[in-house]
């Protein structure tokens, strides 16, 4: 671990311990639990494999290639961690998430970042139990370092689950511009 990593875990459990560190055991809060809306977050837990289509443009046809995407629970089940690796325009792409119940916001928050982008995407996102999606929306550096917004809806049935991503062109009009089709793996 580097000097400066040290430092700032350090100054990270300091003013995490520094509220408790005024309580007896007894009057310490007790410690975060999963609730309902962690277990929504079991859902995408497993290996997937996947089929990625990016839009290339109007009139041309998507890129396609294909990855696996592995999702664990963390945090003694207060997070989703996402570990993806595939192809993006004929390279090497890995990217890495984690997804997580924001009980102030009561919203799922999250990041992202990737081996394409510039930066972190934080996400903010939540789940519609009558329709089973999620509707998400992601804000981060792209891979020119130039913000960038986007939307994106995930469709998940069990076996299979699908996530669109939406982004404003230089028109004005949202248009889509990413579909990630997953397959659990057995």
């Amino acid at each position: 671990m580097t000097l400066a990593k040290s430092i700032r875990l350090a100054a990270l459990l300091s003013l995490l311990a520094a509220p408790l560190a005024a309580q007896t055991p007894a009057q310490a809060p007790p410690m975060p639990k999963p609730g309902p809306e962690h277990a929504l977050l079991k859902m995408d837990v497993g290996t997937w494999d996947a089929v990625v289509e990016v839009n290339a443009g109007p009139g041309m046809p998507a890129m396609t290639s294909k990855g696996v995407e592995v999702n664990t629970l963390g945090c003694g089940g207060l997070c989703l961690i996402t570990d993806f690796k595939g192809e993006a325009m004929g390279m090497p792409f890995a990217g890495h998430g984690i997804l997580t119940w924001d009980a102030v916001k009561k919203k799922y928050a999250g990041s992202w970042t990737d081996s394409m982008s510039m930066g972190l995407g934080l996400i903010e996102s939540t789940y519609d139990p009558a329709t089973k999606k999620w509707n998400g929306t992601m804000e981060g550096p792209d891979m020119t370092g130039t913000l960038m917004k986007s939307r994106s809806v995930v469709e998940n049935t069990g076996a299979t689950r699908v996530m669109t991503a939406y982004a404003t062109g230089p028109d004005g009009k949202e248009a889509q511009m990413m579909k990630i089709t997953y397959t659990r793996r057995k």
